[in-house]
């Protein structure tokens, strides 16, 4: 059995790394070893992750799943997370949450009636948290979508700040005649940011 622990953050600016202090505590009285780690800033509203695919597929029956928090495994609607789980059972990967203290004795070896328990406990729990993770996910989207419209009612509402730094490597790029999906390859940026910055080029090219 190998313990392979998933850290995940919403954006870039968040710090995905912050938990692995508490994941290895927490093999460490266990007397365990962390045998790998995988991190990545992806949303977990998506099952665009590919480090966490890459942990099931180098995982084998009865490794665990480490997370600190279930929201950092899913915030998915029912289907994807429907479409995770059968990931998860397919490849026979226990998950283990430190938030979910069901889950803390699939670390231990049992005999085939206590773990068959432990492992039916845990996806009812599992499932639980995962749709109240999601719940929370759409209550904050909506909130920020109330107050964004509030804001524009009341003028005041200005946007998302621009990264100035990034579009400033960007429109360098369309300069030097780079194309589009080279520049969206290297910088992550969407094509409307890119078509936005390249009608800017434009304009300036034309005064």
């Amino acid at each position: 059995m190998f313990i392979r622990a998933y850290l995940r953050a919403s954006t870039k600016e968040q710090d995905a790394s912050r938990a692995a202090a508490d994941l290895e505590a927490f093999a460490a009285e266990r007397g365990l070893t962390i045998a790998a780690t995988y991190l990545e800033n992806e949303s977990g509203a998506s099952l665009k992750r590919p480090e966490l695919f890459r942990l099931l597929a180098d995982s084998k029956p009865g490794d665990v799943l480490l997370i600190e928090q279930v929201d950092r495994l899913s915030r998915l609607n029912a289907t994807d997370w429907e479409r995770l789980k059968a990931e998860i059972a397919a490849k026979r990967v226990r998950v283990v949450a430190l938030d979910l203290p069901t889950s803390h004795q699939l670390v231990q070896a049992g005999d085939d009636f206590t773990s068959r328990m432990l492992d039916a406990i845990n996806g009812m729990m599992l499932d639980m948290l995962a749709a109240i993770a999601r719940k929370d996910y759409e209550d904050r989207r909506r909130r920020q979508a109330q107050g964004i419209a509030k804001a524009k009612d009341e003028g005041k509402y200005a946007g998302r700040p621009e990264d100035a730094k990034r579009n400033a490597a960007i429109i360098g790029m369309l300069r030097a005649g780079q194309s589009w999906t080279s520049i969206i390859d290297a910088t992550k940026c969407s094509r409307s940011t890119l078509a936005r910055l390249a009608k800017r080029v434009g304009q300036e090219t034309a005064s």
